[in-house]
């Protein structure tokens, strides 16, 4: 059984990692920032609350992500662990998470730090695209598509999304710097914190954080 939360600046890679750490540990990947982009896009009374503050890279209210995890993690595929990305964000929700978990007689086994320069986070994000259609990613530097603005696959509009915008981006910087880094000192003092050094490649950063988290 494992439970863990995964933190990192944007753009680090967390939802990568996320993905594989849920396959070899069999254990649901719990993202707080796709269930609230599914909310947004289907009109849901969550979704109408927290599209004002994705869109302006601001976080979402503690009481809002607080309500989500809870009933969440209750769900039965959760009962032999699972993996927190995007929760907790701020240290108000990690004391409101040590509560829940008191409550619910369970204990995290790690919090892992995906640690990147925040130089190399942003031209990354930055040049990030996506299909209007279908869903596929691209990077304007990386993988760009074969014609600027037109997905290879579906030949559907390529964007840039909001939150991908460098306004956005550094604000999102900062909200991190300011509200999330803390999270860092909380868990370290805990004797949870595992970080991870996320400047190597994906397989050699999954490597490390399995090397942490054990079989």
């Amino acid at each position: 059984m494992k439970r863990i939360v995964l933190l990192g600046p944007p753009g680090a890679g967390k939802g990568t990692q996320a993905e594989g750490i849920a396959a070899k540990y069999n254990i649901p990947h719990i993202s707080t920032g796709e269930i609230f982009r599914a909310n947004v896009k289907e009109g849901t009374p969550l979704g109408i609350k927290a599209r004002e503050y994705m869109e302006s890279g601001h976080l979402v209210p503690d009481e809002l992500v607080c309500e989500l995890v809870e009933d969440r993690i209750q769900e039965p595929d959760c009962a032999n662990g699972y993996l927190l990305d995007g929760f907790p964000r701020t240290v108000p929700q990690a004391r409101f998470f040590d509560e829940f978990l008191e409550k619910m007689g369970q204990e995290l086994d790690k919090v892992i730090d995906i640690e990147v320069d925040e130089d190399v986070l942003i031209p990354r994000m930055v040049g990030r695209r996506v299909c209007r259609q279908c869903g596929r990613p691209y990077h304007m530097i990386t993988m760009p598509p074969k014609v600027e603005g037109v997905c290879d696959v579906c030949g559907g509009e390529v964007y840039q999304r909001s939150d991908d915008t460098l306004e956005t981006v550094q604000n999102r910087f900062r909200v991190y710097n300011e509200q999330t880094s803390p999270l860092t000192e909380y868990y370290k003092e805990k004797g949870k914190l595992a970080p991870v050094n996320g400047d190597a490649g994906i397989s050699e950063v999954f490597g490390a954080i399995c090397a942490l988290l054990g079989e």
